[in-house]
């Protein structure tokens, strides 16, 4: 099922409907940068790289003879070749001979683009003058990359290139690899090569070769199948057991038959319609005829599964809705099973068995991908799952045969406290008797429903309002609970259909949950299904003691700022002084570090990774890093002593990411981030006023401080209504306004060259991952300078960012009382609004 003729969103700027969103009221869609690309490799008379990217509703084509590499040393040769409309992207199979450049072609890679420097809309400039620079994010092409015009004269065959000649360049970033091109050359649809398209039967006999290993299977296509399912369990070790990771998505079947591409949920439900990039991938395949089981999710921009993007992509869509989504938000299937394959029925063989087949029909790469196992590491794997933020792991044994419904062969172990339970009632928030305050909960247990407590924490507006809606149609009088506790008289009682996945960190000794907070709505997962696991244990106390010791400074006379003096025990100090200040910009919100050891002047070093000698008070968040495919444990600054730790470590300064560790797909604020270089000061100074009065203008709030170094910060609060891409393309849309209307001093040209002594305004720092100076965290500079908030009628004449700095710092803020840029934290703009004003602004400039 391909994906048709996609059409271009840059000039949308729509308000999402909460109807098919699962996030609060006012997020919202802006312009949109992301757009199709793919790279087929084609053997026609030569073996090459077709290089292809929307642009204009059509695809820009460069053929790339040696292909692309992510060594930035290999400079490929990329001929620019006629355009393609956007539908060949899907195209993988034989051009047939006697056509123009027949031959066979897979679909080498693909996914998303996103233009950087200038939008697309100014496609046609960045090409006149020989230099695109985009961002990549597909299956093996990721990150920065270039394509440069080579300025050339007639060939030597006497064909005039002039202008076709271009040179495909990765830029060095962390998906760089710098040790020759290390990309595998299968297709992401079929998992074959080119010249295995050319002929797949010999493909086909290795897997059905396979088949005849395996004495158990039977003939038969099964008729209808449901999944077997897992019972709750905990890890282990124990010998002829593997473990899978569990993903947050859908439980789906996925199934081929006489040309047709089915996926099935658990309850039966065909979504087939609404993921075409799975469905493609399946059609695909070299075997015509299997059905497989796997998990069907949609990840966030952090890398993990997110059950809500999941939930926004199954919901009903007209079809162009679905075709943005499959290019946007693409989902991935994880395949852990095979059931039946080219007329054999595989339930009864052993789930090794089972899914040695399944690995040599899936892909390597591509949006259907092998769900990996460890055997007799239980433990091990359940660790990571937590480290990593997952929603837990299955544990399977390997003899296991597939049989339908739950089966003690499977067990899973959620991360955390996390179970689905049933609504079954509601009560009124107070002082608004009509207003949904908590929801009374039950889960199944035998053949009943048991009430487990109320919940309201985590109930937004968006989940409140859905279920007052079905409510109306779902109340009843009497409890739909076995013996309901006394004090329950304010609740209205609903039969039991809606199921609400809620965190909690324990049953009490009566089976209530212990700190219960509603996550989400689960719409895959029947009443029936939430099978109670209380077990009575004894109550537990709290221990409130603290295990946190005092810091004590190492070398505190160490002078580490020379031009004033200022030692490392200043340091830390200043640090213990500023933290009610400076702690509410850090807390929840992962750090980076800059290390001089030897103060400002010394060598230094970047760290990320939280060392092991590390005391285990300091907190730590693991994040999933694409550039080392390895989990990151982040450092997180919540109290005091962990600013003195960090501060005795000699870090110059504090970096903080844009949001914090509860919602890392979405920003905080909006960054503009106005740097000089060479350029005078006052002119950052003109460019920060008009910022100001741009926002004025878009009734956006805007907040200001130096950057300790060489500019100033300005933050757009966005209060999480924006992803980190929307966040970026918003501030391109400013700080292009900004350029236009200043082009003589303004410029948002990355390369330091291209500036021409003007002020760089630099909006590229917004994005997952990327960072900025925290507030009042102090500079490797000879001063010591801080990144000082400011009030805006101080950004005038005279000021500079020496002139903050850990002697004054403290003094200042102690007079100030209030802190200018904290409501960077707070405001809730309305972006609906000034979005439509930013869209009329662009009109009337055009």
């Amino acid at each position: 099922m391909p994906v048709r003729n996609q059409p271009s969103l840059d000039t949308y700027i729509t308000k999402r409907d909460p109807r098919q969103t699962p996030e609060p009221f006012g997020r919202l869609t802006i312009p949109v940068t992301n757009k199709l690309f793919v790279v087929q490799q084609h053997a026609a008379s030569h073996l090459h790289f077709d290089l292809r990217l929307e642009v204009g509703g059509v695809l820009k084509s460069w053929a790339v003879p040696k292909g692309p590499s992510d060594d930035p040393s290999d400079k490929r040769l990329a001929m620019q070749t006629e355009d393609h409309p956007l539908d060949y992207a899907d195209f993988e199979g034989e051009i047939p001979p006697g056509n123009y450049g027949a031959g066979h072609v897979i679909v080498w890679d693909r996914g998303t683009y996103t233009p950087l420097e200038l939008q697309a809309r100014n496609f046609d400039e960045a090409y006149k003058k020989g230099k695109l620079l985009f961002e990549v994010a597909g299956f093996k092409m990721r990150g920065r990359w270039t394509l440069v015009r080579i300025k050339t004269k007639t060939n030597k065959d006497g064909r005039d290139n002039t202008g076709k000649e271009w040179l495909l360049i990765k830029e060095q970033d962390q998906y760089a690899v710098n040790q020759g091109c290390t990309f595998n050359h299968t297709s992401v649809l079929s998992g074959l090569t080119v010249e295995q398209l050319k002929n797949p039967a010999g493909t086909k006999r290795s897997i059905r070769k396979k088949l005849t290993t395996l004495p158990t299977a039977k003939q038969g296509h099964p008729k209808k199948p449901k999944p077997m399912l897992a019972k709750a369990g905990d890890a282990h070790n124990r010998r002829g057991w593997i473990w899978e990771l569990k993903y947050d998505g859908y439980r789906i079947l996925a199934a081929r038959n006489e040309g047709i591409v089915r996926l099935v949920t658990r309850n039966g439900l065909e979504i087939s319609e609404r993921f075409p990039e799975i469905c493609q991938t399946l059609a695909h395949l070299p075997m015509a005829d299997f059905v497989m089981d796997g998990e069907l999710i949609i990840n966030d921009a952090t890398g993990r599964p997110s059950f809500a993007n999941m939930q926004t992509r199954a919901r009903s869509m007209t079809q162009h809705q679905v075709s943005v989504a499959a290019i946007e938000q693409p989902a991935t299937y994880y395949a852990f099973d095979l059931l039946h394959l080219e007329g054999q029925d595989l339930r009864a063989c052993p789930l090794l068995d089972r899914k040695a087949v399944l690995r040599s029909l899936v892909p390597a790469q591509g949006a259907l991908r092998f769900s990996e196992h460890f055997a007799d590491q239980g433990q091990q794997t359940y660790q990571a799952a937590q480290e990593l933020g997952l929603e837990g792991v299955v544990g399977k044994r390997q003899n296991s045969r597939y049989t339908t419904g739950r089966s003690a062969d499977w067990i899973k172990v959620r991360n955390a406290r996390s179970d689905e339970f049933v609504v079954v009632g509601w009560s009124p928030s107070k002082g608004q008797k009509h207003d949904i305050g908590s929801l009374a909960l039950a889960e199944f247990r035998t053949d009943h429903y048991v009430y487990v407590g109320h919940a309201g924490s985590g109930l937004n507006i968006s989940l409140r309002e859905t279920l007052r809606h079905s409510f109306k149609s779902l109340a009843r009088k009497t409890p739909p609970i076995k013996s309901p506790p006394e004090g329950l008289k304010t609740t209205h009682w609903v039969r039991p259909k809606l199921v609400i996945e809620v965190s909690f960190t324990e049953y009490t000794p009566a089976g209530h949950l212990r700190h219960p907070s509603i996550q989400r709505q689960r719409f895959d997962k029947a009443p029936q299904d939430c099978i109670g696991r209380f077990i009575p244990t004894p109550d537990k106390k709290a221990s409130l003691t603290s295990s946190q010791p005092r810091v004590q400074t190492t070398n505190p006379e160490k002078v580490f700022f020379e031009k004033p003096g200022f030692t490392k025990g200043d340091l830390v100090e200043y640090y213990r002084a500023i933290s009610p200040w400076v702690l509410p910009y850090l807390k929840d919100r992962p750090i980076v570090l800059t290390r001089f050891p030897d103060g400002e002047s010394g060598k230094s070093f970047y760290q990320r990774d939280v060392p092991d000698y590390v005391p285990d008070w300091i907190r730590r968040e693991v994040l999933w890093s694409e550039s080392t495919d390895k989990p990151v444990n982040y450092f997180v600054l919540d109290v005091e002593e962990d600013l003195a730790y960090v501060a005795n470590m000699g870090t110059l300064p504090i970096h903080m990411w844009h949001s914090r560790v509860q919602t890392l797909d979405h920003a905080d604020w909006c960054v503009l981030d106005l740097d000089p270089k060479v350029a005078p000061f006052s002119h950052v100074i003109t460019l920060a006023k008009a910022i100001k009065d741009l926002a004025d203008e878009l009734e956006l709030p805007a907040m200001v401080k130096t950057s300790g170094a060489t500019g100033l910060h300005i933050l757009i609060p966005l209060d999480q209504q924006l992803t980190h891409e929307q966040s970026r393309t918003l501030g391109e849309l400013l700080a292009t306004v900004i350029t236009d209307r200043y082009p003589d001093i303004a410029t948002i040209a990355r390369s330091v060259r291209s500036r021409q002594n003007k002020v760089y305004i630099d909006f590229m720092q917004n994005g997952h991952g990327r960072l900025i100076a925290a507030p009042f965290c102090v500079r490797a500079t000879p001063e010591a300078s801080v990144s000082m908030p400011l009030r805006w009628h101080e950004v005038k004449s005279g000021l500079s960012n020496t002139k903050f700095h850990i002697g004054n710092a403290i003094r200042r803020m102690q007079r100030m009382k209030n802190d200018p840029f904290r409501e960077v934290l707070t405001t809730s703009p309305d972006l609906t609004r000034s979005l439509s004003l930013l869209a009329e602004l662009q009109k009337i400039g055009q």
